[in-house]
């Protein structure tokens, strides 16, 4: 059992850690853009400091000029407040990555599974065509006959691969038209 004391603790360093995880020191910034002055090279310096505190005399470290210069040298630079959110760039990456993976996933299973499925479902014979049809045909052109006469898939599937076949024989048409005969169907 754990002390209140320490209880407490473990809720406030798991409170802070998740504080962290979405406030990022560099989630604010300012930044300054110092053109050439004189002969010094022009540079970009950038700090992590508050809003009022984002002007050339905070953020330019170290000076590059003395004295009465750093007034001129101020003058010249244009410093910006840049603030993001990055809680919202890690949940956004999280989620295209998650979305990545399922789609990852799912080209996996339509490449390799879903063969292995059919051949299982349909047996080896059903798949097997005459020499003459294997050029444009796909190789389960006629499951659409074993769905039918299945009673244990649902009428919906029946008529979606009804549909299918249906479409299939239109684009064979279609190619046996255009090339064998190059007659262009409207």
């Amino acid at each position: 059992i754990m002390s209140p004391v320490l209880l407490k603790l473990s809720e406030k360093t798991t409170t802070n850690m998740i504080c962290d995880l979405f406030q990022n020191s560099e989630d604010i910034r300012c930044k300054c853009i110092c053109p050439p002055y004189r002969d010094i090279e022009g540079q970009i310096y950038k700090q992590n400091v508050s809003l009022k505190d984002c002007n050339c005399l905070h953020v330019v470290e170290p000076m590059p000029v003395d004295g009465k210069d750093v007034e001129a040298y101020c003058l010249r630079c244009e410093c910006k407040y840049e603030e993001r959110s990055s809680g919202t760039i890690k949940v956004t990456i999280i989620m295209y990555l998650s979305i990545l993976g399922l789609l990852l996933l799912y080209m996996v299973y339509l490449t390799l599974l879903e063969p292995i499925l059919k051949r299982r479902l349909f047996g080896h014979s059903q798949l097997i065509q005459n020499d003459d049809d294997v050029g444009d045909q796909q190789p389960f052109a006629n499951a659409h006959n074993v769905l039918s006469h299945s009673h244990s898939r649902p009428n919906m599937l029946n008529k979606v691969e009804h549909a299918q076949q249906r479409w299939r024989r239109q684009v064979q048409e279609q190619r046996k038209s255009v090339f064998d005969r190059h007659v262009v169907l409207s």
